[in-house]
């Protein structure tokens, strides 16, 4: 069945990076989150980035407004019963996402694919708690939505072939390349990355390089685009935690163990970007103000 009409769960930077991608792919987009300020702050959030985009020439003005024409928002759980297809974008809890999926279960046709963007958790284990787990997968987009071209589509046990294959026929009418990973914990992105990250907050931690010194390091030495502790701040430090938990939890493994340091930010919401403040300072335009040398 063709998508037209797009339902997305969670209008944050995640859930809004994939209506941005929808609108500009021509679907008609309806978002949901838990109020009308996130609701509104999601929308906000894809204007501006859309502005930034006509100002660089990629987008006309008149296209973004059609963009942003083609998405709405809602506060009822019960309006996304009328989508085609629906993906969830919410924290990377799994009680949260069973929950949110158990009661979406109940209010949408049998037929409509339930798709989660999650990180790092079980799509078998979050599928069984529903009817659908043959129409339940993992789609999961990485961070800014709008700039990166890969979609991990993971299957679950149970997953069949037709959601497979309408899932990556989706994903590439948003413009993305995909590839497939199993149902481990962390997929394989982010079975690969956060261990990275999490080494660099240890080698913080132990006094062996500041946040500048480490990311120059590894983006002049490994000619990497971002260094680690900047692209822990852009995909949030309470998901990069949330991912290695799940891994060290699940694995049993102390490799996965999640740095001291990065928990105590964590604690003291220091989350990163959205929270103007990571392991970098961030201005009210999101532009990093690199901590004082060493």
């Amino acid at each position: 069945m063709a998508v037209s009409r797009l339902g997305i769960v969670g209008a944050g930077q995640m859930g809004g990076g994939v209506a941005e991608v929808a609108g500009q792919a021509g679907l008609e987009v309806l978002i949901h989150d838990v109020s009308e300020e996130l609701c509104r702050h999601g929308t906000e959030n894809i204007g501006r980035d859309l502005d930034r985009m006509v100002k660089r020439g990629r987008v006309k003005s008149e296209e973004r407004d059609r963009v942003l024409s083609r998405i709405k928002t809602t506060t009822r759980l019960e309006d996304l019963g009328g989508v085609d297809f629906l993906i969830e974008a919410v924290v990377e809890k799994e009680e949260a996402k069973i929950s949110l999926f158990q009661k979406l279960d109940k209010i949408c046709p049998p037929e409509m694919i339930f798709a989660s963007n999650t990180s790092s958790i079980s799509i078998t284990r979050m599928a069984a708690r529903t009817s659908r787990a043959p129409r339940f997968i993992g789609m999961h987009f990485m961070n800014p939505v709008p700039a990166m071209k890969l979609v991990e589509i993971i299957r679950g046990l149970a997953t069949a072939q037709e959601t497979f294959e309408q899932t990556r026929t989706l994903a590439e009418r948003l413009g993305k390349t995909t590839m497939t990973a199993e149902d481990f914990p962390g997929f394989i992105v982010n079975r690969v990355l956060l261990p990275m990250i999490n080494e660099a907050i240890y080698t913080m931690y132990e006094g062996v390089g500041g946040v500048s010194d480490i990311d120059i390091a590894m983006k002049l030495g490994t000619n990497q685009p971002m260094g680690p502790l900047e692209l822990a701040d852009l995909i949030g430090l309470d998901t990069c935690l949330a991912i290695m938990e799940v891994m060290h939890r699940t694995f049993g493994d102390d490799k996965y163990r999640p740095c001291p340091l990065l928990k105590k930010y964590v604690d003291a919401g220091y989350l990163g970007r959205k929270a103007g403040r990571g392991f970098y300072l961030y201005n009210e335009q999101g532009v990093a103000i690199p901590p004082p040398p060493r």
